[in-house]
C-alpha cells in the first residue's frame, strides 16, 4: 500500500468523525466544528489530488474550499450569538 493511499483512508476515516458531529452534535458549536473539520479534509483531499496529479488547479480548488468554509464559519457563528442574544432578552 502506497504512502498516498494511506493518506486517502486516514482522511476518510477522519471525515465519518467530521459527519458524526455535524449531525450527532448535542449543540450548534459542535456541529460547527464538525463542519470545519469536514472543510480542512476537503482541503486536504484538494492538496493530495495537486500532489498526485501535479496539476495547480487542484490549489485554487482548495483554496476556493477554505473561503468557503471561512465564511460559513462567520455565519454559524453570527447565528448562534443571536440566538444567545435572543435567548437572553426572553428569558429577562
Amino acid at each position: 500500500m502506497s504512502l498516498l493511499m494511506i493518506i486517502a483512508v486516514l482522511l476518510g476515516i477522519s471525515s465519518l468523525g467530521g459527519i458524526y458531529r455535524l449531525i450527532m452534535g448535542p449543540s450548534l458549536t459542535d456541529r460547527v466544528i464538525g463542519l470545519d473539520l469536514l472543510f480542512a479534509i476537503a482541503i486536504l483531499y484538494c492538496l493530495l489530488a495537486a500532489w498526485v496529479s501535479e496539476r495547480t488547479v487542484y490549489l485554487d480548488v482548495a483554496i476556493g474550499i477554505a473561503l468557503t468554509g471561512f465564511v460559513a464559519t462567520l455565519a454559524w457563528s453570527n447565528f448562534i450569538q443571536l440566538q444567545a442574544r435572543h435567548q437572553a432578552g426572553s428569558s429577562s
